[in-house]
């Protein structure tokens, strides 16, 4: 065998190797763009059904707060028309009620002095440890 012959079938043997490996990785890559398919797949199958139901519940609350907002507003109207008729009370009994208020109370007074009630003994300022009498009516000595 000449030098010749043996590098060219060490050529050949390398050129083999090399073939089998990429053979081997093309194989491994095929395998994980499957696995990939497959798994792309799954997530779309289970993708649809999710944003289906997202879609139903974003719906069904865009109606539920369609609701609470029309609640709001009848509460805001009863709230403003409680408030009217307060107003619309307090004026137009609020004077009349005070005046018979201030009727009575003259009244109960006049007749509580006429019966012959005693007259209210009159208050007395108490500073620490002394009682002082109240103004205007003084003990004399004698």
């Amino acid at each position: 065998m000449s030098g010749g012959e043996v590098a060219g079938i060490l050529v050949a043997v390398f050129w083999a190797i090399l073939v089998s490996f990429l053979a081997l990785a093309l194989a491994r890559l095929a395998q994980v763009l499957k696995a990939t398919t497959k798994l792309v797949a799954d997530v779309t199958e289970q993708a649809v059904p999710l944003l289906a139901d997202a879609s139903t519940t974003v719906r069904s609350a865009r109606t539920q707060l369609d609701r609470v907002d029309a609640i709001a507003s009848d509460v805001q109207e009863v709230t403003s028309n409680a408030s009217a008729l307060s107003s619309t009370v307090a004026s137009t009994f609020g004077g009349p009620l005070v005046k018979v208020a201030a009727f009575g109370y003259g009244v109960r007074k006049a007749l509580g002095r006429t019966e012959g009630a005693p007259a209210k003994t009159p208050r007395r300022t108490v500073i620490v440890g002394r009682t002082v009498p109240a103004p205007g009516r003084r003990k004399q000595k004698g």
